[in-house]
Formats: structure tokens, C-alpha cells, sequence
């Protein structure tokens, strides 16, 4: 089992920053390829960011491109997405999700390949 747990989230105005963080237990994190997705209201779950376990392989969304930054620090079993020129768009409950990988660069893209999610975190972002 792995637990999973965002922090980080809040109210910030358009063009600002934040920094998510997730903090992983229960399973060697540095096997974990990670990411995050988020949940507008009244709109499906979207990935926005993915990372494989060693921290070398990324993938984003085009609509977070140039704009969000995924990180791991596997010796803090957390993972980042650094925020940056926030648009109202971006509101949504932010959620990181683990899967175990055997490939050290391997990157999941779809809701359905991971396995443990955590609660998630709410991110306002105002005009």
C-alpha cells in the first residue's frame, strides 16, 4: 500500500506561483513513477503532469506546458509541480497518484494506470 498525501494548495491571484507537494509512504517511493492530475467543477479528471521513478522522464499536458514544473526528490519520498503564471483555469482540486514501475524511465499518462491517489488539494486562482 502506498499513502499519499498533497499539500500546498490555496487562493492565489493570476500570474502567481505555487508549489505542490506530495509526500508518499508505505513502498519504496524511489520505485514509484507519480503524477498529478486535477478536477474542475462539473469537468472529468485531467492529467497535468508525470514523472518516471529515477526524476528523468517528464511528460505535461499542452494546456500546463511552459508553465508547471513536475520534480521528485526521492530522498524526501516527495513529489513537486511547481506552478507558475497561474491562470483562473488552472483552479481545480489538485490530486498526485503513484503506480509501481519496473522501468526507471517509464511515464503513465492515463487516470487508469495508477494505482493509489491521494486526497487532493484545492487550488483557487482569481482574476
Amino acid at each position: 500500500q502506498v499513502q499519499l498525501v498533497e499539500s500546498g494548495g490555496g487562493l492565489v491571484q493570476a500570474g502567481g506561483a505555487l508549489r505542490l507537494s506530495c509526500a508518499a509512504s508505505g513502498r519504496t517511493f524511489s520505485r514509484l513513477a507519480m503524477g498529478w492530475f486535477r478536477q474542475a467543477p462539473g469537468k472529468e479528471r485531467e492529467v497535468v503532469a508525470a514523472i518516471g521513478w529515477s526524476g528523468g522522464s517528464t511528460r505535461y499536458a499542452d494546456s500546463v506546458k511552459g508553465r508547471f514544473a513536475i520534480s521528485r526528490d526521492n530522498t524526501k519520498n516527495t513529489v513537486y509541480l511547481q506552478m507558475n503564471s497561474l491562470k483562473p483555469e488552472d483552479t481545480a482540486v489538485y490530486y498526485c497518484a503513484a503506480k509501481y514501475s519496473d522501468y526507471y524511465s517509464n511515464v503513465y499518462w492515463g487516470q487508469g494506470s495508477y494505482d493509489y491517489w491521494g486526497q487532493g488539494t484545492q487550488v483557487t486562482v482569481s482574476s
